[in-house]
């Protein structure tokens, strides 16, 4: 007999079922489990005398095998399928879980978050910690599906460079043979490479932050999902990242009812893009012109428009990176083509217009106190036919934790890496 999966079974089938033992209830006469695979859970009544001896040796998370017959029922149990149970006609373990490390069902208590991380293996046996990361791949599948239809090329920057990619030293530095090298604290110059020839490029791809944060809002270890295009300027991507954001939300209310229904999200809905230009915003959120949104003045801006994304254009050039283009390509202007996006009370992405002209790259470089000789092939590469062009990123984990609705951005990611942790 095939094995069948859980979402899939109907009453009156015969079915071969494999998963863990979720939770055991054994009572005189007829003992009860609740058996998980990757689809869903069910549960499962035991009532012949020779199985109901094997109970004793099955404990929880024990990967178990029962054969039974599915029947119609009522079910009150949590997580598991209300309208069908499995009585059960053979029953075998296949591996014995010693005694758990942290609570899995989280039944009678829970768990310290750090304890948690530390057993993170087991933490993926929860139904909600799967339901998570089930939305995140719906996030990354849909940001794949919407710029595949747009024909953008998918593109694999590298993960060790040899000079900082947004200037600063808030890098990990790597010994690559005879040479010092980094951890790449952005895919951007290689994906403006791309798009200055192949014109439409996006990539998810990690990059790491050696900035020593403690919030619940930054880890040091990051997927980026970005995309850069030719022929663009920061307005034209902006509606890019609007629009791809409106699709992603989209396919998560169609494709992860059960999973926001765990996670008890119940105000997801599909935004639309609010556009404020940066002196305008910086009034109506209370800060000062020639500085960043604190997180309360993000915050703010974001109750003025629920469920909506909060698009703050034209920044000063203070505030942004050597290869944000200055308005008007003016090397002295104040304020850039550049913009940052905040969604859920948060900064989900910035991004802009780039420079593509080497001699004004030059000059931001050195106005940025960087040094030119660092950065010669990429100032290079915009010396043979380079059209303007502009781009953004969104950070994965961030965008999975306002979807989410998570307190901590560690929660929305499989392995985090912060300040203290490096492992599992």
């Amino acid at each position: 007999m095939e094995r069948s999966y859980i979402s899939e079974i109907k009453a009156g089938q015969e079915v071969l079922l494999k998963g863990w033992a979720f939770e055991i209830r054994g009572l005189s006469k007829m003992a009860f489990i609740l058996l998980r695979d990757f689809s869903g859970m069910v549960q499962c009544v035991i009532k012949d005398e020779k199985l109901l001896k094997k109970i004793s040796e099955i404990t929880l998370e024990s990967v178990v095998e029962i054969k039974g017959k599915v029947k119609s029922a009522e079910i009150k149990a949590e997580f598991a399928r209300k309208d069908i149970e499995i009585q059960v006609s053979e029953l075998n373990l296949i591996s014995k879980a010693e005694k758990l490390p942290i609570h899995v069902n989280e039944k009678t208590t829970t768990t310290e978050f750090a304890h948690r991380l530390d057993y993170r293996f087991l933490d993926f046996h929860k139904p909600k910690i799967q339901a998570i990361f089930k939305i995140q791949n719906t996030i990354e599948n849909s940001f794949r599906e919407f710029f595949y239809k747009k024909k953008f090329v998918e593109m694999q920057p590298p993960c060790i460079i040899s000079a900082a990619s947004e200037g600063g030293t808030d890098l990990f530095s790597v010994q690559y043979f005879e040479k010092k090298a980094f951890l790449a604290q952005s895919p951007q110059l290689y994906k403006q490479m791309i798009a200055c020839s192949m014109e439409k490029t996006f990539t998810i791809t990690p990059v790491w932050r050696a900035e020593k944060h403690h919030t619940t809002r930054h880890i040091n270890e990051i997927r980026q999902m970005d995309i850069e295009c030719a022929f663009m300027n920061q307005l034209q991507v902006m509606k890019e990242l609007e629009e791809v954001v409106k699709f992603i939300v989209k396919k998560v209310l169609e494709k992860c009812k059960e999973e926001l229904n765990l996670l008890n999200v119940k105000n997801l809905k599909i935004p639309k893009g609010i556009y404020l230009d940066y002196e305008e915003a910086v009034k109506k959120a209370g800060g000062k012109i020639g500085e960043d949104f604190t997180p309360e003045q993000e915050k703010k801006l974001c109750a003025l428009y629920p469920n909506n994304i909060v698009f703050t254009y034209s920044w000063p050039s203070s505030l942004k990176p050597f290869y944000i283009m200055p308005k008007d390509e003016n090397k002295n202007a104040k304020f850039t083509e550049g913009f940052d996006a905040i969604y859920g009370g948060m900064e989900i992405s910035s991004g802009g217009q780039r420079i593509h002209l080497p001699e004004l790259l030059i000059e931001r470089l050195k106005a940025k106190g960087l040094n030119p000789k660092n950065f010669e092939s990429y100032i290079n590469s915009f010396r043979y036919g380079a059209p303007p062009h502009a781009g953004w990123s969104i950070g994965l984990e961030r965008l999975t934790q306002i979807i989410c609705g998570l307190e901590n951005i560690k929660e929305a990611t499989m392995f985090p890496r912060d300040r203290e942790r490096l492992t599992p």
